[in-house]
């Protein structure tokens, strides 16, 4: 599987959180499936750093990194495909998390239940 995972989904990995889900962990540790960290996750994130929403001792990208993450860039595609979505969600970093899951055929790892309205393939984290 190829998994696309929504920014706190990288915040409960990268802690060991118990809020997420056994399935969603293990399908995240089995190393034949690939995981991607959205742009748009690590944008997201650096902005509530920025405005101290969100505090963390290590430098999320190059942490996920180091934990086999491999970094989705945002295209001109992704871009795009943003404007074909329903608005069933507002917020534009999880609008852009939907648009590169179906332009590139990602399984996204969330526990936001509006992104389930949308047309693409979920594994819950919680």
């Amino acid at each position: 599987m190829r998994l696309l995972v929504d920014s706190h989904v990288l915040l409960w990995w990268l802690q060991a959180d118990p809020r997420l889900a056994a399935g969603a962990a293990e399908a995240m540790a089995d190393g034949d499936n690939t995981l991607y960290l959205s742009a748009a996750s690590v944008w997201e994130l650096s902005i509530k750093q920025s405005i101290g929403k969100l505090r963390v001792d290590v430098d999320l990208r190059s942490h996920a990194r180091d934990q086999g993450f491999t970094e989705l860039p945002i295209t001109g595609a992704h871009a795009t495909a943003i404007r074909d979505l329903p608005f069933h969600h507002k917020d534009p970093f999880d609008r852009m998390l939907v648009a590169q899951a179906t332009v590139e055929g990602l399984t996204i790892v969330t526990a936001d239940d509006a992104i389930a309205a949308y047309d693409v393939p979920l594994l819950p984290a919680t």
